[in-house]
């Protein structure tokens, strides 16, 4: 891992190994842990641009899930993971996920014949604006370019506009960070404003209501300034099938009791990252220049440790 300023200046660099062996990054690319995810799932398991435009409570106690092609579900347990937006989330009582003053440029290089980037995660800050790349494969680099904006703004797919405004951000910066942006098709560009959802204790919703549970980004949704938006969505549903397979081998537990159980397990782990992500976010996008020195030359080569750094990685559970 290293550090830098938009300079290039080589602010700290950490090897692993010689830091804290415990501790390891591994960058997966969305689309291929999705599809290793859904090849799991007999056929035809999943229905594909099938959003929810309407959620009832039938007379039997079932939940009726009506999509905008028309078509319904009723189903006796859902377990909702929509994303941000969820419109279980929403359904449940949940407000939308607040922004938190920061939008996010992301992309992924493509090279054909091998990327050239070396196998370690790189950060570059500036003032209000930071960026980020790792290789992802042999022929893929994915990167990021964060930046203050006062509001998110309209929502922008033009490729072109995208990639000029990714551009101007970091046009000073570092060769090898432009070089992979200039390497990213087209399609491969996306531009998201960053929210979160703070889970306050005896305020927010439960995560589950009766046969209905939240999983992931439509629970606790986070920044990705920690790198642990998809991961604890895994660690949920590693918990919730934990819960769900003591159901039913009880005659004793129900599946609202074991939904209810997972939302006290995660609350203790999923609250304090949320506030985490956010204040990290909020410390490396100041843009006051005494700050960012500071920053550079004090916090990031003299205070920083890998170990503490990353600790909030650290999740054990049992095997399924």
């Amino acid at each position: 891992m290293v550090m830098k300023s938009e300079d290039g200046r080589e602010l700290r660099s950490f090897r692993f190994k010689d830091e804290d062996e415990s501790q390891e990054v591994r960058a997966v690319e969305r689309r291929m842990l999705l599809e290793t995810l859904a090849s799991q799932l007999p056929r035809n398991t999943i229905s594909f641009s099938s959003k929810i435009r309407t959620i009832e409570r039938s007379k039997n106690d079932e939940t009726v899930l009506k999509l905008e092609d028309d078509s319904q579900i009723s189903a006796k347990i859902v377990i909702a993971c929509d994303g941000t937006r969820s419109p279980v989330a929403k359904w449940m009582g949940f407000p939308d996920p607040s922004y938190v003053g920061h939008c996010a440029i992301r992309g992924i290089g493509i090279y054909p014949d091998g990327q050239p980037v070396e196998p370690k995660v790189s950060y570059v800050y500036g003032r209000g604006v930071r960026a980020g790349y790792l290789p992802i494969s042999s022929t893929k680099v994915y990167w990021f370019v964060c930046f203050n904006s006062p509001s998110p703004g309209p929502k922008i797919t033009d490729p072109s506009i995208l990639r000029q405004e990714t551009n101007k951000l970091v046009q000073n910066w570092s060769s090898d960070l432009l070089d992979i942006i200039k390497s990213t098709p087209d399609e491969m560009f996306i531009r998201t404003p960053l929210v979160d959802r703070w889970l306050w204790p005896g305020i927010s919703p439960p995560a589950s209501i009766g046969n209905v549970v939240l999983v992931g980004d439509a629970w606790h949704p986070m920044t990705p300034n920690l790198g642990q938006g998809g991961c604890c969505a895994l660690e949920d549903s590693v918990v919730l099938a934990k819960k769900l397979e003591q159901a039913l081998k009880s005659r004793t537990i129900s599946v609202e009791d074991a939904f209810r159980s997972y939302g006290s397990v995660r609350w203790p782990r999923i609250f304090p990252l949320t506030i985490r992500a956010n204040l990290v976010g909020a410390l490396l996008q100041m843009d006051d220049p005494l700050v960012c020195s500071l920053r550079n030359n004090v916090i990031l080569p003299k205070l920083v440790q890998l170990g503490p750094m990353l600790e909030h990685t650290n999740f054990e559970f049992e095997p399924l």
